[in-house]
């Protein structure tokens, strides 16, 4: 018998192994939703009639700072429906004096900078996956959807209209989400839901139902429940068409010198199969106005992670991306279209019914000759993905990805392109009732020409936490010849056919909260961290053992202390200045050793200053020493302009070791990451960013202007200009002007 088919039928006796647990933890927290009597307008209004036959539900739980009692701050809420549309009417009441505090009028801002209301829904009640809907004190609205119990992607957005009016004492919330861009089944009159206020005056954060403070109040596993007099109404024909036309100049001074013009149009369509299972389609996609990348300088061996930004891919992307963890996925968007544009490209996602939940997808690019003369035929990258609930909340899941070069004959450059890379995994997600034990078993094969054997992948982890406690324990077996072209597996080297050693991962994490008796100090406690990696031989590569001591402050300012030892022999050369120069290298097979420590702080979030400050002083490679230190600071003209700058100075200076090369003997180095940023919300509808971003290690210095117009919902009108300059703010890089207009269009 093949050891993957053993460890697939260990996996499946472990699943069997786990029981059913009990009734849904907050099921006694009933709303009753019933028809409107009448139109709604949504206004900010809270005295409509209508609202007046609504059911109100109040006296929530506080969840920050502590989680023993009801909530200070008095919320109101009342649901009502009709055949198109939900609505929510939200009252939120003062306690303290003083302005709201709010970052700007921008959607989607971050939850613990603003006083707002937002709330969440699970149609399928099935505590995995849901949305959440909801806006700051001004207005500024917030949509996202909700996987993996309770994560929030708020990249994710649709049709949907809300407005915020404010008094002396209270500032009110109104909200219309059309049961078009929901996703549910139809005939299922019970719902997850749960509301949840954050209030910076007096630093509470509460919730309807219950949520233990050691959790998100997105968590679904806390969710009451919604209870429909009537099953929501049928959907009928949803077909949404969002076409998009585009002008742009760019010169690229760099290399050509030429200035190009671009004239393009394409369209995305979205048609709903049934009210829970989505059909996206899209020809001819452009994404130049996605927010640019935040820049991040790279001392490690391995390439950086930066997130899915594009709109198509958004939607649960969690089905196809979240298989894995963090530096072991099968599957990563950012995958497609980075070395050819996109053609086309269908998505189907959803649940057909309450137990299932599948995704597939295919997308085609076009051949490309990048400025090195080298060519890239058309590709296809297709992924599908199912789940299968099984318990209360967790899920058994599997995943084929495929990747395929067509006329392969005419690559120009066959050690960086094969011809196809395929994945096959499996996995089991555990979530209890209560969601104090969680974890996953993963089982992982690639298959690509010219490799084989030692190609799979076997992982897992469990952990637990509770208000005092959280432990968490984690393995991974990677072989040396398993590769992901269409995923995010940086230790594997992928796109290489130079197979790379193998690796045993084990990652220990456990922490200890205390919650002493003080009117200032609100918890305090130690977290311990230990990771090791190990050859395939099981002799020891990489340790990094790290102490960790954290205070948290009434007001929730943070302040943490840590120190660290690491050990690292190297398995390939590497510049431990410029990842990826090889001019400057330290040799294969070298061992190296430090101690380090540093701090970190959070300021209050109620200020309308805040800052960070991170530092981390000690050893580095070949007994080399270094400082970094680092931080945000920001100021907000609430709500219409808020000014942020980050800054991070990291200075390594080398001395006479035999391991280094002469170009690094007797050296310092000083990298700098400066990035400031302005954002001007004219409206909620409205917004300008004009961000730069100073980066030495690259030797660039960037410019992104992005004006966007939200003149009708989920419809832009977006004006981009970028600027590449050299490090030294002199000569331009490159160039590129962008008018961008789409449009949703329901049919």
């Amino acid at each position: 018998m093949s050891n993957q088919l053993k460890y697939i039928i260990v996996l499946l006796s472990l699943i069997a192994g786990f029981p059913a647990f009990s009734q849904k933890k907050n099921a006694a927290f009933e709303y009753h939703i019933h028809r409107s009597p009448e139109a709604i307008k949504v206004d900010g209004d809270a005295n409509d009639p209508a609202w007046q036959q609504a059911e109100l539900v109040t006296d929530f739980y506080q969840v920050l700072p502590m989680d023993t009692g009801r909530a200070a701050v008095r919320t109101e809420v009342r649901m009502l429906y009709d055949n198109d549309h939900v609505y929510l009417l939200a009252v939120n009441y003062d306690l303290a004096t003083g302005p709201w505090m709010v970052e700007s009028l921008r959607r989607d801002w971050n939850f613990v900078k603003n006083d707002n209301f937002i709330f969440f829904l699970d149609p399928f009640d099935d505590q995995t996956n849901g949305f959440t809907f909801g806006a700051n004190a001004e207005g500024a609205p917030w949509d996202g959807i909700l996987y993996d119990g309770g994560k929030a992607d708020l990249s994710w957005e649709s049709r949907w209209w809300s407005a915020v009016k404010a008094t002396d004492d209270r500032w009110v919330l109104e909200i219309a989400i059309p049961f078009k861009t929901l996703r549910y089944k139809q005939g299922i009159k019970q719902w997850g839901i749960n509301f949840s206020r954050n209030d910076l005056k007096t630093t509470e954060k509460s919730a309807w139902a219950p949520v233990p403070r050691q959790f998100p109040t997105a968590s679904l596993a806390y969710t009451g429940v919604l209870v429909w007099d009537e099953a929501p109404p049928a959907v009928g024909t949803n077909l949404s068409v969002i076409p998009y036309a585009l002008g742009g100049v760019s010169k690229d001074i760099e290399n050509d010198g030429d200035t190009k013009y671009r004239k393009e149009v394409g369209v995305d369509a979205k048609i709903s199969l049934t009210s829970s299972l989505n059909l996206d389609l899209t020809v001819n996609p452009d994404f130049s106005q996605v927010e640019v990348d935040v820049q991040q300088t790279n001392l490690d061996r391995f390439e950086l992670f930066f997130p899915e930004r594009r709109q198509f891919f958004l939607e649960n992307a969690d089905i196809f991306g979240n298989f894995g963890y963090s530096a072991i996925r099968p599957f990563f968007s950012r995958r497609i279209g980075l070395q050819a544009p996109i053609k086309y490209g269908a998505r189907l996602s959803g649940k057909p019914n309450k137990g299932w939940r599948l995704g597939a997808m295919t997308m085609q690019t076009d051949g490309f000759t990048n400025k090195d003369s080298l060519y890239t035929p058309e590709q296809n990258f297709s992924v599908v993905s199912v789940q299968r609930r099984v318990a209360a909340r967790s899920y058994i899941s599997g995943i084929f990805v495929n990747k395929h070069t067509f006329d392969y004959d005419k690559v120009t450059d066959k050690d960086f392109i094969r011809e196809y890379n395929r994945n096959l995994g499996f996995e089991y997600n555990l979530a209890s009732q209560n969601n104090a034990w969680t974890g996953k078993l993963l089982y992982l094969k690639s298959f690509s020409p010219g490799l084989k054997d030692e190609d799979d992948i076997k992982a897992g982890n469990l952990a637990f936490t509770n208000k005092w406690w959280s432990f968490n324990a984690q393995f991974e077996n990677v072989g040396q010849n398993f590769r992901a072209e269409t995923g995010y597996v940086p230790r594997t080297g992928i796109n290489y056919f130079k197979p790379l050693n193998g690796f045993n991962h084990l990652l220990l994490t456990g922490s200890r909260l205390f919650f002493p008796k003080s009117s200032w100090l609100l918890s305090h406690g130690p977290n311990v961290k230990v990771e090791y990696y190990f050859n395939e031989e099981m002799k020891q590569t990489e340790n990094e053992p790290v102490l960790f001591y954290k205070f948290t402050l009434m007001n929730r300012t943070d302040l943490t202390f840590w120190t660290a030892h690491n050990f690292q022999r190297l398995a390939n050369d590497f510049d431990p200045v410029n990842p990826g120069n090889p001019t400057e290298t330290l040799a294969a097979g070298t061992e190296h050793s430090w101690n380090s420590f540093g701090t970190e702080f959070v300021s209050k979030p109620q200020s309308r200053f805040t800052w960070t400050f991170s530092s981390r002083y000690g050893g580095y490679y070949a007994n080399g020493t270094r400082l970094r230190v680092g931080g945000d600071l920001g100021y907000r003209f609430q709500p219409y302009v808020a000014l942020n700058i980050s800054t991070q100075l990291n200075h390594i200076e080398f001395k006479t070791d035999s391991r280094l090369p002469e170009a690094l003997k007797n050296s310092k180095h000083d990298i700098w990451l400066i990035g400031p940023r302005l954002d001007v919300t004219v409206t909620n509808k409205l917004y300008l960013t004009n961000f730069v971003q100073y980066n030495s290690q690259t030797e660039n210095v960037n410019l992104n202007l992005r004006l966007q117009w939200r003149y009708s919902p989920a419809s832009d009108l977006f004006i981009v200009y970028t600027n590449n300059y050299y490090s030294d703010f002199g000569a331009v890089k490159n160039r590129a002007l962008v008018l961008k207009l789409t449009y949703w269009w329901n049919v």
